[in-house]
């Protein structure tokens, strides 16, 4: 089917169809079950009746009464004998009676409707002779209604569920040519709405990876740029300079420069395309763990408050690098101690690493989560490090689900861990 509104079209034609022939078959058995049985007793009053006037009045009485049955019901009404002959013309009607044995007929015979009915002695019958040409469905006008109105309904069906979709087809298109605002617009609350809300997600979503790749590589670009240039510089250097040693020193920072903005390119992308390696992990053990490795070079003052009990859920390699990287980040910007804290309650597990260094902007506590951002106060040019820290440990809480936030602690900063239960 290469068009919904014919597809639309021919179901709704398909059901009126069947809900008419499903209408005609019930009204038949309705005729057969209950109308006609009525009928036909009251032929059988009728004919006894007749008969009842052709004994107490003769022909003349008989008359009299077919007269009023004539005009009470607007058919020819007949007292014939058993060979068909009437009582009181004499006619010969014998061509509308049955064919033996039956006793009682209903139908078309020459163009008339026809109806008899044979006395029990099977002396008489009774004729009812109708002037209509054909049958007539008494139900006509309200198929015709019917009709009308499910033409209408399909038309508004066909209007209210195709264009949307072809609207939401549209769109589509044209986020697949790289339009990447392109968002449906739609406020219904059916399945059709659903659809277009659920697009719009998806479209958030892929914009966001889309423009997070462009900025990453922009970024990276810009990182490499540098130390490449100064790369350069001191292989020239080391070519003409008296002091060799101190250029090729110079060289090797740089390439030790390069290898770690590669190992944490790598470690990045590891971790926002592996997929979680969930095992119970004591989030206590995995806490004190990553402090002793922070401590190991130099040793800080590292103050925990771990209020935790039983096991998490967990990608342990994940999470202990987002905490790793976080503790990290504060030694190297902390002149003084590292606080840690942590809990758990019904809801899941935070944790709240806080130093006291320079702390961040406001505008800024969002943004040192991106990869390669920094913020030059509180760095230097000796110690800052490449900004991918922070963007690993948001990558890898995200991927279980939970959220990091960092907040100013005055002086400071605290970041925030929260791992859904």
């Amino acid at each position: 089917m290469r068009s919904l509104y014919l597809g639309v079209a021919l179901a709704m034609l398909g059901t009126l169809s069947l809900t008419l022939l499903a209408f005609g078959l019930i009204s038949d058995a309705m005729d057969r079950t209950y109308l006609v049985p009525v009928f036909e007793a009251m032929d059988q009053l009728e004919l006894e009746s007749a008969r009842t006037a052709l004994a107490s009045g003769g022909r003349s009485a008989l008359g009299a009464y077919m007269t009023r049955l004539d005009s009470r019901f607007g058919t020819d009404h007949y007292l014939v004998d058993a060979r068909g002959t009437d009582v009181v013309s004499g006619k010969n009607l014998a061509a509308f009676l049955p064919v033996p044995p039956a006793d009682r007929s209903r139908g078309f015979i020459g163009g008339r409707f026809v109806v008899t009915s044979k006395a029990a002695d099977g002396r008489y019958w009774l004729l009812s002779v109708g002037p209509q040409k054909e049958r007539q469905w008494p139900f006509t006008p309200y198929a015709l209604v019917a009709i009308g109105m499910t033409a209408v309904l399909s038309l508004a069906a066909a209007v209210g569920l195709i264009l949307p979709v072809r609207r939401l087809t549209h769109t589509v298109q044209q986020f697949g040519r790289g339009e990447l605002t392109s968002r449906a617009q739609s406020r219904r609350r059916d399945e059709i709405g659903a659809l277009a809300r659920s697009f719009n997600e998806m479209a958030d979503r892929i914009e966001r990876l889309v423009t997070g790749e462009r900025r990453l590589l922009q970024d990276i670009s810009h990182e490499l740029r540098s130390p490449l240039a100064r790369l350069k510089l001191a292989i020239r250097l080391a070519r003409t300079a008296p002091d060799r040693s101190a250029a090729l020193d110079r060289v090797e920072r740089d390439v030790d420069r390069l290898a770690a903005l590669t190992a944490e390119l790598v470690e990045m992308a590891r971790g926002e395309m592996r997929s979680l390696q969930l095992e119970k992990v004591n989030l206590r053990g995995l806490i004190e763990e990553a402090v002793e490795d922070c401590n190991a070079e130099p040793p800080r003052d590292i103050r925990c408050d771990i209020r935790l009990d039983g096991d998490i859920a967990c990608d342990r390699e994940l999470l202990r690098r987002a905490i790793e990287n976080v503790l990290h980040n504060a030694v190297r910007y902390s002149p003084g101690p590292i606080e840690i804290a942590a809990s758990r309650d019904g809801s899941g597990a935070t944790i709240s690493i806080r130093d006291f260094g320079p702390g961040v902007p406001d505008s800024a506590l969002d943004r040192i989560f991106a990869p390669f951002y920094r913020v030059d106060e509180a760095r230097d040019a000796a110690g800052g490090g490449i900004g991918l820290g922070l963007a690993i440990a948001r990558s890898a809480v995200h991927l279980h689900g939970g959220t990091i936030t960092a907040h100013n602690a005055d002086p400071g900063l605290r970041v925030d861990i929260t791992l859904p239960a």
